[in-house]
């Protein structure tokens, strides 16, 4: 793909929001700053400029409620796409299914700190690459090249990988071994095409958008809605 000026294709948001959390019950409708936690999500797709769409999609009545009463649009998640084990290609292949736009990117309610600077940015790493995708990382806090699996009654390296001079990734300063980094839950991006070509919602190609702390807090336990809590405080002072 061309590299295009920023704001020249056609997007939609999507926004996640089924019903059945078990760590943290509730959490997509529960109020962080005043407001359902999926507005959050809502409100910073408006104002980044970039969507025509914004879709929630919900097996959950209440969530409906509070999706229309935001400004956007909502789609049934089917039953079968609603499960802990259904995939994110599903109802994500279900959604876009005939509809016009170019690129989608899902907006999680769970990381409610993103902001317009963030979204804006992965679309200009899409559209100024050959990337099939954009997922948004942090580097890891604990490399995974000095981590050990069991194997019995001893444990072996997770990743048995060696320098050229033989030495073990395990017994290498960290500062040696290549970058890694861990998805977070603040975005992804895509062009639309790859849910039929690769059918997964990224492709191949998946390019990197490096999130701060804050961008890429996620809320799963109920331990994380209070640090979410204490920072929204904190970012409103600011």
């Amino acid at each position: 793909m061309d590299s295009q000026p920023l704001g020249q294709h056609s997007l939609v948001a999507l926004i996640p929001a089924r019903q059945g959390s078990k760590r943290c019950v509730g959490k997509n409708t529960r109020r962080l700053a005043g407001k359902p936690l999926l507005v959050h999500s809502i409100n910073v797709a408006k104002s980044c400029g970039l969507f025509q769409s914004i879709i929630v999609s919900t097996d959950d009545v209440e969530t409906f409620a509070y999706a229309k009463a935001a400004g956007a649009d909502v789609h049934a998640r089917k039953p079968e796409h609603a499960t802990d084990q259904a995939s994110d290609y599903a109802w994500v292949s279900d959604v876009m299914e005939g509809r016009p736009e170019e690129i989608f990117c899902i907006l999680r309610p769970t990381s409610p700190f993103r902001t317009a600077s963030t979204i804006r940015r992965a679309y200009a790493r899409l559209i100024g690459t050959d990337a099939h995708s954009v997922r948004a990382v942090e580097r890891v806090s604990q490399h995974p090249g000095k981590m050990w699996v069991e194997t019995g009654k001893y444990i072996a390296p997770m990743i048995d990988n060696r320098h050229p001079d033989g030495t073990p990734w395990h017994s290498s300063p960290t500062q040696l071994l290549p970058l890694v980094y861990v998805q977070n839950a603040s975005l992804e991006m895509a062009w639309s095409w790859v849910l039929q070509q690769y059918r997964t919602i990224s492709g191949e190609l998946v390019s990197p958008l490096l999130t701060d702390p804050v961008e890429g807090f996620d809320i799963n336990t109920e331990e994380d809605w209070e640090k979410a809590e204490l920072l929204a405080r904190k970012m409103a002072i600011c």
